[in-house]
């Protein structure tokens, strides 16, 4: 059997910006209260977050060392904390994530792929 063929980090970033757009979607019109009573936004938009830490833990080193203005390791720590769960989720935080540093993150995730300069993994 051959080996799988390792994605390259591009698509993981793609990945993460699509996540980005679907919290947005999933929150969109809502505000702090109606959003955490909403049941299936708020399941979903966390797990999209999750998703978009996930495929941060795949973009390699070089590629995140090379971009210090994205916050990397607070972007895996957030989806390991709502993976795990083991102190609770601050419905403050998680707003304030969804409402300011999801949509910078986004911006910042599509400048770096566009960037026509070829990042090594």
């Amino acid at each position: 059997m051959s080996e799988p063929v390792a994605r390259e980090w591009r698509f993981y970033v793609k990945d993460m910006i699509g996540f980005a757009e679907n919290v947005a979607a999933y929150t969109e019109g809502l505000d702090q209260k109606t959003f955490v009573a909403s049941g299936l936004n708020y399941d979903a938009t966390v797990r999209n977050l999750e998703l978009i830490g996930e495929a941060a833990t795949h973009v390699p080193d070089s590629v995140r060392l090379a971009t210090p203005e994205i916050p990397w390791r607070l972007i895996i720590a957030l989806r390991n904390r709502l993976i795990h769960g083991y102190l609770g989720i601050d419905n403050d935080t998680l707003w304030s994530v969804i409402q300011h540093d999801v949509p910078a993150l986004s911006t910042q995730l599509q400048t770096l792929s566009e960037r026509k300069v070829e990042m090594r993994a």
